[in-house]
């Protein structure tokens, strides 16, 4: 089922996705060669705890941390260890938080050190696809007019989008209805109501849409091992315009 939310709950998920978007924001001081996932793992968890909430990911459907981080060729799910991030490495966090019984869901590429321009120019596009979604997202259009405004982006430029996974509604559940593909058709899918709030994420690859699942049960990774880019932010559609409920400006200041 599909909900729309009142304005008193709109503004309750707008403090937890900020929240989500302040520790991305926290994360960014420290993604540098050298450090590990489970440390930046350590920093959110400590972080998200001190703003009253608890980590959205964390035993959700039995999974071990609090963050996702996915280096270079993982698209989505990659598990905090002890890999040290290097020079030239991208890596995709995603974090999520439950504050005053509502989630927040954000993720963003972030470049380690120096990286090449062909990998800069995936993350720029993907991030520009990511808001291209959302420039599609008011009342009145479909969900597969945000994929296509995806894809037809991403694929202009020579990538490919992943099919399997998808963003999604979210509200006092982390994934709930409608689902947002990054591909699709416009004119199809469920129609976009004013007051909805989802999760767009597009998950893009330099290489080709396969993906794969590793052996820990958690991590996808591309078929082909190309690079691949994971940006999401939280909106709500509206009449005119969708309202961006998290943001990026935490991490762009630093």
């Amino acid at each position: 089922m599909i909900i729309i939310r009142t304005t008193e709950e709109i503004e309750l998920l707008r403090e937890s996705n900020l929240l989500v978007s302040s520790t991305l924001g926290e994360l960014a001081k420290w993604i540098q060669p050298g450090v590990t996932t489970q440390k930046l793992d350590e920093i959110a968890e400590e972080y998200i705890r001190s703003h009253d909430a608890i980590p959205g990911f964390l035993g959700y459907h039995g999974y071990p941390k609090t963050l996702c981080t996915s280096i270079n060729n993982q698209v989505v799910h990659g598990i905090p260890s002890a890999i040290k991030l290097r020079e030239g490495d991208i890596v995709s966090v995603d974090c999520g938080v439950l504050k005053n019984e509502y989630y927040g869901d954000s993720a963003y590429t972030f470049p380690v050190g120096e990286i090449s321009d062909e990998i800069k120019k995936l993350l720029e596009v993907t991030k520009e696809s990511l808001y291209r979604g959302i420039g599609t997202a008011i009342e009145g259009k479909r969900v597969g007019d945000i994929g296509y405004a995806v894809q037809t982006y991403c694929e202009s430029h020579g990538y490919s989008v992943v099919r399997e996974l998808v963003g999604h509604g979210i509200g006092k559940n982390l994934h709930e209805a409608p689902e947002v593909p990054n591909y699709g058709r416009m004119g199809k899918g469920s129609k976009l109501k004013k007051g909805m709030v989802l999760c767009i994420e597009p998950m893009i690859n330099i290489g080709r849409k396969e993906v794969i699942q590793e052996n820990d049960g958690w991590t996808i990774r591309t078929a082909d091992k190309s690079p691949s880019a994971h940006f999401e932010l939280a909106v709500v559609v509206q009449k005119d315009k969708a309202e961006i409920l998290s943001t990026f400006r935490y991490i762009e200041e630093i």
